[in-house]
């Protein structure tokens, strides 16, 4: 007979990684299904004429602390970079043959919220007046209370309005933080999630919004990382395992496609777990679709001489948001590989490769003079219409808690209520309160008895 509960967790993505790895560290035996030939959900890279290339860009912030014990716990930390102090380069291109003005975004040694205060004075892509008025928005952000439901009623866009925010300030400063994070403008994001970026990102602790990124491919950082801690922790993976149904099991614990399992973990994304789970196992269930999605565009140059020496860089009045050096992550040896994220960029999906490309290209080139000595040599586009969640005002209220009506059935994803927006960071969380929650379950209910 074997005594050890077993756990189902249907989803190789962060959050079905954390929830399968705290599960089998607990003492559960695990199985992991995934659909795909690979583990990493979204995080995922490919070969291109022999190098490596990321799906997207992901970064992470020195806040994101359970994101940084999943990657201590994949044996991955050393794979990252992690800044000493927030630092960012923030061009706006040049008018009538002018070079681009260079501003930084660059924090001190003073403590929060004061810490980004000297750089936000010398910003230069804002007139001083307005600069002076972000204290204004950032003292009321502070004054907010995330518990407050009715945060998540209203855009940000609307809020940092009525608190003296032009629209030259949230272009040029608070869309900077906004779309990258929530993958909307604030114009459409809802304020709940914004605030909580900012509370905890920037005006709590000082060093929070440093930010990390992968020294190495994503698939490496994630999939391969965490297929070696897997296999390590004794649990078992199934690839190409796609999910149909999962229920209650009348003898007990969980059916899975008709193989029993005492729980189960459903980590896939909201409207495919709407199709998944028992009808009724979450809140609004019937709903989950109106969660939507919203989507990321990745440009992908390759030019054949390095053109900058930031590892990464911000864009304003410019169709360019961030762009981050990749040349090493790629094994590139020659050139430089500069990749571009383009987040909230449902209109581009129309768009064919070959024009995004130009566009993006002369962009850049209009930010960086020193393109015009290089060559592009080589280029792709990468998209992910359903990156994440729309994370529009009332997203809170269709957000499910991890424990579903189901004994012992748990639902984790960066979807779910994490009071994070869909970031890595959220997705780990997720795995993890829904790894405690069947685990807590599954100590208050028998453990059906199996022949070993």
């Amino acid at each position: 007979m074997n005594d050890r509960p077993h756990v189902a967790v249907v989803g190789g993505g962060l959050a079905g990684l954390a929830a399968a790895l705290d599960c089998a560290d607990a003492g559960a035996r695990v199985t992991l299904m995934e659909r795909r030939q690979r583990l990493g959900g979204l995080t995922w890279s490919f070969e291109h004429h022999g190098l490596h290339v990321d799906n997207g860009q992901h970064v992470f912030l020195r806040c994101c602390r359970e994101y940084l014990s999943f990657l201590e716990r994949i044996g991955a930390r050393r794979d990252v970079t992690l800044q000493e102090r927030l630092d960012i380069p923030v061009l706006a291109p040049g008018t009538r043959g002018s070079p681009p003005t260079i501003g930084r975004l660059r924090r001190s040694g003073l403590p929060a919220p004061l810490q980004l205060a000297g750089s936000l004075l010398r910003y230069p892509h804002l007139p001083l007046a307005r600069r002076l008025q972000l204290g204004r928005g950032l003292t009321a952000l502070r004054r907010l209370s995330l518990d407050d439901p009715t945060l998540d009623d209203v855009t940000f866009g609307d809020w940092l309005r009525q608190h003296g925010q032009s629209e030259a300030a949230v272009a040029t400063v608070w869309d900077l933080i906004t779309v990258p994070t929530l993958n909307l403008p604030a114009a459409e994001a809802s304020l709940a999630l914004a605030a909580m970026v900012f509370k905890i990102g920037l005006l709590e602790d000082a060093t929070a919004a440093d930010i990390g990124w992968s020294r190495v491919p994503l698939g490496s950082l994630h999939g391969e990382r965490a297929s070696v801690a897997l296999a390590q922790a004794g649990v078992a993976v199934r690839l190409g395992a796609r999910v149909q149904s999962v229920r209650p099991d009348p003898i007990g614990g969980i059916s899975i496609d008709g193989a029993h399992a005492d729980a189960a973990i459903v980590a896939l994304p909201h409207d495919e777990a709407a199709r998944v789970l028992p009808p009724g196992a979450v809140a609004h269930q019937s709903r989950l679709a109106e969660l939507g999605d919203s989507s990321i565009v990745d440009v992908h140059l390759f030019y054949d001489r390095p053109v900058t020496t930031w590892p990464l860089m911000a864009a304003v009045h410019s169709p360019i948001q961030w762009v981050f050096d990749r040349t090493e992550s790629s094994g590139l040896t020659t050139g430089q590989y500069l990749a571009v994220s383009i987040s909230a960029s449902d209109d581009l999906f129309a768009e064919r490769p070959g024009e995004l490309t130009r566009r993006i290209g002369a962009a850049l080139g209009r930010l960086l003079p020193s393109t015009h000595e290089a060559r592009i040599v080589d280029s792709l586009v990468t998209k992910e219409r359903r990156a994440t969640f729309r994370a529009a005002p009332g997203t809170a209220s269709l957000r499910p808690v991890a424990q579903t009506s189901v004994p012992c059935l748990t639902v984790a994803g960066a979807w779910t209520d994490t009071g994070w927006p869909a970031t890595m960071e959220g997705a780990v969380r997720s795995g993890q309160a829904a790894a405690s929650a069947a685990l807590g379950a599954l100590q208050r209910i028998p453990v059906t008895k199996e022949v070993a």
